[in-house]
């Protein structure tokens, strides 16, 4: 579904469905150099389980215009702004990685506006390894490599996917190939300089939800746990086997901490 947000268009998956003002909504916020569509099983689930759904991309990710938008607190202006552009008045956030952050902000900077936030691999400060930043400003195909690789779990290289005949880091990759120069790099360097996840942390007054990884090594569990004792309402969910591509390498875990959470 398309959407004009600044001007520019925005995309976000709704599940086949239209937008009804009736109905609660959920709005899932990607990753640094993904897209809506590593939130493939659980969006549509909600979609047709009596929700609506925003599963968006990001300016300059997936199908929404540029540019990229170079602050976590831009992009959460901007999700709001989405929301504006589909008139909805209220909706919760599922937030992956730099989504988390995003989602975090959203709901501290606008607390009516959003009625849950779920943050998945999410760790606060996350910071960037300067290897895999430098690589990034150089649109050096190694970037993609490390973030495929440190972004899941070592089983996940060879056939872990759940779904027959599909390689996650096939699948990892070829979303990051389709990214223009610099974008990788931008949200990469949002992340590494988002500082304000204290102070939104304790603005918060909805319910949270983290759900992280055991085999993390981007986002490690150890880092989001000790985050998530400073939220209020907060409740934890580890995943033992799964990395950071939480909604791949453990779909039907990740889908059922969010049923669970916005029963």
């Amino acid at each position: 579904m398309n959407f004009t947000v600044d001007g520019r268009q925005a995309f976000a998956y709704a599940a086949a469905h239209a937008i009804d003002p009736a109905k609660s909504t959920v709005v899932f916020a990607h990753g640094a150099g993904l897209d809506h569509s590593v939130f493939g099983l659980q969006s549509r689930y909600f979609g047709y389980h009596g929700r609506n759904v925003l599963a968006l991309d990001f300016p300059a990710h997936g199908r929404s215009d540029g540019p990229p938008l170079p602050t976590v607190a831009e992009m959460a202006d901007w999700m709001l702004g989405l929301l504006d552009a589909a008139k909805l008045e209220q909706a919760s956030v599922v937030g992956h990685s730099m989504g988390s952050l995003v989602a975090l902000e959203c709901a501290a900077r606008h607390p009516a506006r959003i009625g849950r936030i779920a943050l998945l691999g999410t760790a606060y400060p996350m910071k960037v390894g300067a290897a895999f930043m430098d690589a990034a400003r150089r649109n050096d195909h190694a970037a993609y490599d490390m973030e495929t690789i440190w972004g899941h779990a070592p089983q996940s290289a060879l056939g872990a996917n759940p779904n027959p005949g599909m390689w996650m880091h096939g699948e990892s990759l070829a979303r990051l190939e389709r990214l223009a120069p610099g974008v990788l790099f931008n949200d990469l360097k949002a992340c590494h300089e988002y500082a304000d996840g204290e102070a939104a942390a304790a603005k918060l007054r909805c319910a949270v939800l983290f759900v992280l990884g055991r085999r993390d090594q981007m986002t490690p569990a150890k880092a989001g746990a000790v985050f998530a004792k400073t939220v209020p309402n907060a409740r934890l969910v580890q995943l033992e086997a799964s990395g950071h591509s939480l909604m791949t390498e453990a779909p039907d875990a990740v889908l059922d901490a969010l049923i669970e959470f916005f029963a």
